[in-house]
């Protein structure tokens, strides 16, 4: 049997929210690491490991207002040292936790992805704001970027390494406490749609 870094099984593994189900790809494979197979297809980012689309995004966390230069563009092209940091983060999880990582990392991303969001619209002479729904693969990218933006956040001018960092943001998501970065993301989302309807 095909096991996660040849450590954790993922076969089993259900997917409770139906809504990114189909999202959240959990097919068995030992290195999560295709080398850009996907990249030329839109919407083909749904087809890697979760893992690894975790992976990807803290490759470049995406612009977090002027933190900008410390969360985008450090780690590119620095594969080896993704790959270790989330396996670490996966291992500290597991002996935190004692159950497997994967899973703990699917309940996290079902916690805090975004339900509704805002959106923005010109309207005549002015700019509108509207609550809409948030399509599937948005809501998962947004748990991923988020999970990324909080490690960097904990972990910059930090004591603590990226892969414990990591391992903190993603346990307390999983227990959907409101500290971590990623809750209090997706709560601060939902409240501004809830507010524009």
């Amino acid at each position: 049997m095909v096991k996660l870094f040849d450590k954790w099984e993922c076969e089993n593994i259900e997917v409770k929210d139906l809504g990114i189900a189909k999202y959240i790809k959990l097919q068995p494979v030992m290195v999560p690491r295709s080398g850009g197979k996907h990249e030329k297809k839109q919407f083909y980012k749904s087809r890697l490991h979760i893992v690894e689309r975790l992976m990807n995004k803290l490759f470049v966390s995406g612009h977090r207002g002027k933190k900008h230069k410390i969360s985008s563009g450090n780690n590119i092209g620095k594969s080896f040292r993704m790959y270790k940091t989330v396996k670490e983060a996966l291992e500290i999880i597991e002996q935190r936790t004692k159950k497997n990582p994967v899973e703990v990392l699917v309940r996290a991303i079902e916690n805090a992805a975004p339900i509704e969001e805002v959106i923005t619209f010109q309207k005549g002479g002015i700019f509108a704001r509207e609550g809409v729904v948030t399509s599937p693969q948005r809501r998962v990218d947004l748990v991923l970027k988020h999970l990324a933006q909080g490690t960097y956040q904990k972990s910059f001018k930090s004591k603590k390494s990226a892969a414990q960092c990591l391992a903190d943001e993603i346990i307390l998501t999983h227990n959907n406490d409101s500290k971590t970065f990623a809750i209090s993301e997706k709560m601060r989302r939902e409240k501004e749609a809830s507010g524009a309807r």
